[in-house]
């Protein structure tokens, strides 16, 4: 009769269940640290058609020639916030809200990587994201939804039904994930306002601010989602997020060789 081994491990009399019963240093790797990881709007860019979105495209292209390596998501737009609307009047679980809004984004990244083919653009889903590393060295341009895949699983916020995970979380899970420093999101602002500057034309830019002070300030409109900047600090890659106006020519390309245009919110 065979003796049982014993392997020797810091957990192997834990339950996994409660508080931790032995102290073990976490040092989690940066799997791709030098990728840019950056975030075209739906509502912002992709509802606005070719004559916005196309010059974004030539300047992601060119970074690309440049050697800079980038992976691309989107959000849904306008076509989501209708899906969201209809699903909450009837009364549906915000995991299925998540799992029917999901569909609207990744429909936007197949038409990405359409206009983005014959420059190496490549669809890829949440099962693919291991194939980032081959996809990069091939000179790809992968393109994939914002959505982060928590769909049923989606946590529900109290007083709404609306998932609170959304493309712009995606985005920081996915440079969180690689160990990337920064999430690059292009809007048709030139960043943060004390106040929304489509309404208010007295509103401030604010080019640089730390993630507690822009809790502390509670702004009535935040132009990335409120749940990013909640997580910022907490981060261990991503300690920065960078939004910029796509519609201005060249900011595109400035963001993704590492300058710092629009307005940086840091952890």
């Amino acid at each position: 009769m065979s003796e049982r081994r014993t392997i020797a491990s810091p957990l192997a009399d834990s339950p996994l269940t409660g508080a931790p019963t032995s102290s073990i240093e976490y040092r989690p790797v940066a799997v791709m640290p030098d990728v840019r990881v950056v975030k075209i709007g739906g509502q912002s860019v992709m509802d606005r058609g070719r004559q916005s979105l196309f010059p974004i495209l030539d300047e992601i292209i060119e970074a690309r020639r440049r050697g800079v390596q980038i992976v691309v998501l989107v959000g849904g737009g306008t076509r989501a916030r209708h899906i969201y609307a209809i699903a909450s009047e009837l009364e549906m679980p915000t995991g299925v809200i998540a799992t029917l809004g999901k569909y609207i984004p990744m429909q936007n990244a197949r038409m990405l990587q359409m206009l983005l083919a014959k420059h190496g653009g490549v669809f890829i889903l949440p099962d693919d994201f291991e194939k980032l590393p081959l996809y990069m060295q091939l000179g790809c341009i992968p393109v994939m939804s914002g959505m982060p895949p928590f769909g049923y699983w989606e946590k529900h916020e109290e007083g709404s039904r609306i998932p609170p995970h959304r493309t712009d979380a995606g985005v920081f899970l996915s440079c969180e994930f690689l160990g990337v420093r920064r999430a690059i999101f292009i809007k048709d602002e030139d960043g943060l306002y004390t106040d929304d500057p489509k309404k208010n034309p007295s509103a401030t830019h604010i080019p640089r601010i730390t993630a507690k002070e822009l809790v502390a300030m509670n702004l009535p409109d935040v132009v990335v989602e409120r749940k990013v900047v909640e997580y910022l600090p907490r981060a261990r890659w991503c300690k920065e997020l960078q939004v910029i106006n796509g519609l201005r020519p060249g900011n595109v390309l400035a963001a993704l060789e590492g300058q710092d245009v629009g307005t940086i919110v840091s952890a």
